[in-house]
Parts: C-alpha cells; sequence; structure tokens
C-alpha cells in the first residue's frame, strides 16, 4: 500500500510542476492588449492562467493529502 501511495505521490507532485509551468508560461505570453480586456469580462489568456493555477493547487493539496496518509500510516 505504501508503494501505491508513493507512486500516487509522485504523480500529484509531477502534475502540480506541470500546471505551475503551464500558468508561468501562459502568464509570460500575456500581452498588454489581453490585461486591457474591458467590459468583455476576463481575456481568454486570463481564464487560461486562472485554471491552470487551480489545477496546481488541486495537484498540490493532493500531493499534501497524501503525505499526510503515509505518516498515519507510518504512526502505527
Amino acid at each position: 500500500m505504501n508503494i501505491f501511495l508513493i507512486l500516487l505521490l509522485i504523480a500529484a507532485m509531477g502534475a502540480t510542476l506541470f500546471m505551475l509551468i503551464k500558468g508561468i508560461v501562459t502568464f509570460l505570453k500575456t500581452t498588454e492588449e489581453d490585461l486591457k480586456s474591458g467590459p468583455n469580462g476576463p481575456s481568454s489568456s486570463g481564464l487560461k492562467q486562472n485554471k491552470a493555477m487551480m489545477g496546481r493547487i488541486m495537484f498540490q493539496a493532493l500531493a499534501v493529502l497524501i503525505i499526510a496518509l503515509l505518516l498515519m500510516m507510518r504512526g502505527h
């Protein structure tokens, strides 16, 4: 069971890193025109950045939960 959780933890950490890089790349591609979206609501670049960062937070939370499970299993 520990090996499965460790592999799952590595996958969650990799996914966190991927989403972080994806969000940073999207941020770097943002133009001045994207920043001045006006009354049309958020730009497509802003929506992509938000989606990438929410994904990063989700995978990061999953990694923390797996670490907590591993620590609880080790304590017994």
